[in-house]
């Protein structure tokens, strides 16, 4: 089912204010490094208000984040892909160690 963009600016918006508080910065200081207003930033991080591409590639850099266009059928793979794992059977292949015994 298709997201509405209101649910959709409010799931970037989320997303840009948890990055934004897990690097410690303030909204002025990504506005700064994005080059637009505060005023600004607060509306696209509140999800108020949409954004050009340019200016969301430019707030993801400030954090610290890419911008990637992916076909909507790769979204489930790609969100099994950034879903941490809690089963020890369901470990990611890329794991050298799963078991944490390095000398194995």
């Amino acid at each position: 089912m298709a997201q509405s963009q209101s649910e959709a600016l409010q799931e970037i918006g989320q997303l840009l204010k948890a990055t934004r508080k897990g690097r410690q910065l303030t909204q002025e200081q990504v506005a700064d490094m994005a080059g637009i207003s505060r005023p600004r930033y607060r509306e696209i991080e509140a999800g108020s208000s949409a954004a050009r591409t340019t200016t969301l590639i430019n707030i993801g850099r400030a954090l610290g984040l890419e911008l990637m266009l992916i076909p909507q059928t790769m979204v489930p793979a790609v969100d099994a892909l950034l879903r941490p794992y809690d089963d020890i059977d369901d470990v990611p292949a890329f794991m050298a160690h799963p078991d944490g015994d390095e000398n194995a």
